[in-house]
């Protein structure tokens, strides 16, 4: 398995390990598989096998082997196997799917040490790290931004590794206070959070400069965890083929997914799935007040927000309006043109934005990838998640939230069954909770003093060099 670079026309070739460890490609670009595997319907048969029989960690293992190559199987098994247990995941199934209402389901992904479908894929990103750094015997400064829960899913995972130091961006003040008490309570030597003035957008943007300034980035060894790596995408696939196969008794049977999402990674893993022949038939894009995303797929116009225009909401880790892997999805739905990836998103992005409203390609945005999309208010969040909990009697967070009600929305607009996945527990979203329901949500055992602890935050303008300055007066010693 090759990979290739969105931004460049020439098509060169890099392996998983190469692209493992280096995030960004040196273009600017983002790395995809030269070719998606294809599923037949011996290899669906299997998989439901191995699922039932041995679990989910098993069922990782086999997908890893089609986008891994350079890695024995038998380590990709026994990394898939450190990853995804039991009861570091509060549930054995690691990913349950149980069902709210007719026809609609919830895929929880929340059973994590950090209570965020983060962890689904930083758990993993956490083994291979480890691995490939020992087998090289190098080091590694992971640069990430996080407007939630991405960094304390990060920070679990690499927290206490040998060779490896995390520099977290997050948007100061924006993230709830469990949120905070996640990552700022974490002391180990290795971790270092930073916030950032400024939002998300703002963060990801620095992370991005850092990455293409090549010498610096190779010089300090720079990484990074966010879902610009390719890694965490193929870690995503995984509960795409499980949840289909917890609800479906043939491979003829069909799902749908309704995912909120503010940078596109989570729904792009499904985007994956369904171009390698996973049965998913309907893909719907879920987002709240800064619906960048939602007006793109209504009107082919991707108009990107400023800072200022990037509205503050109930549900923050969304609060996004620049994603990052929407350039996977637009290359791939301009026929891989890389040369025209390239001007959209390093030129007209940079610009405000581009439309492809009067392009031929647009229409397949739906009609072959299956794509509708939807968006939430902080109204529809309270009402959405009173109605679960006093109707249903299932609580779930304000993210999730979104994506339920963008699911009811456009029930009539999908033939199969609709999994929404949830994004994270109630617990870290308490006053949005309160709200709704009057009541404190459920606070699992092992998160109940985490609001008691003691933080440890740097504060940093938002500043580019300042930050790379930084960085390399606490990088890890080759």
């Amino acid at each position: 398995m090759d990979y290739i670079s969105t931004r460049d026309p020439k098509g060169t070739r890099a392996s998983f390990s190469d692209i493992l460890l280096g995030g960004l490609a040196p273009d600017g670009g983002l790395y995809l598989p030269a070719d998606y595997p294809q599923l037949d319907d011996d290899t669906l048969t299997r998989w439901r096998g191995v699922l039932a029989e041995e679990g989910y960690a098993a069922l990782a293992g086999e997908i890893l082997q089609l986008f891994v190559d350079d890695i024995p199987v038998d380590d990709l098994k026994a990394i898939a196997a450190r990853a995804y247990t039991y009861p570091k995941f509060s549930s054995e199934d690691i990913v349950p799917v149980t069902e709210l209402e007719d026809g609609l389901y919830i895929g929880h992904l929340s059973e994590g040490p950090t209570a965020a479908f983060k962890d689904m894929a930083m758990q993993l990103l956490g083994e291979l790290f480890e691995y490939e750094l020992s087998r090289r015997g190098e080091t590694l400064n992971i640069l990430g931004a996080t407007s939630g829960d991405t960094g304390s899913s990060a920070e679990y995972a690499m927290r206490g590794r040998d060779g490896i130091s995390v520099f977290m961006l997050t948007p100061a003040g924006r993230m709830t206070p469990f949120q905070q008490a996640q990552m700022f309570g974490l002391l180990d030597e290795n971790i270092h959070n930073i916030a950032l003035s400024g939002v998300f957008d703002d963060c990801q943007d620095i992370v991005k400069g850092v990455s293409a300034d090549l010498d610096f980035k190779k010089k300090n060894r720079i990484g990074t965890v966010n879902s610009i790596n390719w890694a965490r995408l193929m870690a995503q696939v995984v509960y795409y083929v499980s949840s289909w196969i917890r609800i479906t008794e043939s491979n003829d049977q069909k799902v749908s997914f309704s995912v909120p999402t503010g940078n596109f990674g989570d729904v792009c893993a499904g985007h994956i799935a369904k171009s390698m022949g996973v049965p998913i038939d309907r893909l719907i894009v879920a987002t709240n007040e800064n619906d960048v995303l939602d007006e793109f797929f209504r009107t082919g116009d991707y108009r990107v927000r400023t800072s200022a225009e990037t509205m503050e909401t109930s549900s923050p880790s969304m609060d996004i309006s620049k994603a990052s892997n929407f350039e996977r999805f637009i290359f791939d739905l301009l026929g891989r043109d890389a040369e025209r990836t390239a001007d959209l998103f390093g030129t007209q992005v940079k610009d405000g934005g581009f439309s492809l409203s009067d392009d031929p390609t647009f229409p397949s945005a739906a009609s072959q990838h299956g794509f509708l999309s939807g968006t939430s208010t902080h109204a529809d969040r309270v009402s959405t998640i009173r109605d679960c909990w006093e109707r249903l009697g299932v609580m779930i967070d304000p993210h999730t939230a979104d994506g339920v009600k963008a699911a009811r929305d456009l029930r009539d607009k999908v033939n199969s069954p609709i999994i929404c996945l949830e994004t994270a527990l109630p617990v870290k979203f308490a006053d949005t909770i309160r709200e709704a329901t009057g009541g404190e949500p459920e606070v699992p055992e092992r998160f109940k003093d985490i609001l008691d602890t003691d933080m440890r935050v740097e504060a940093l303008p938002n500043d580019l060099d300042v930050v790379k300055n930084f960085i390399t007066d606490n990088i890890v010693e080759a």
